[in-house]
């Protein structure tokens, strides 16, 4: 069940991420978006130790897994871009 939260969470938080960075960004369809917010939330735990929001061990929370998204989600725009 603990995983299938995980999974909720994350998917939430990238179409959160999705909705505020708005355009054809990131991965399609339902697993995709799941993924993309799973990474956000690990980016997101890995930035707030970092930046001293969150202790060692300590997971991040939904903004942190929001942030997260986004940042993953500037750089799939970068790596994937179009060319026109």
């Amino acid at each position: 069940m603990y995983y299938v939260w995980i999974a909720l969470v994350g998917f939430a938080a990238a179409v959160i991420g999705k909705l505020i960075l708005p355009g054809p960004n990131g991965p399609r369809g339902i697993i995709g978006t799941a993924l993309v917010g799973i990474v956000g939330s690990f980016v997101g735990t890995f930035l707030g130790q970092f930046f001293g929001f969150y202790r060692a061990g300590e997971n991040a929370g939904f903004l942190g897994s929001i942030v997260g998204a986004i940042a993953v989600l500037v750089i799939w725009d970068l790596v994937f871009k179009k060319k026109v």
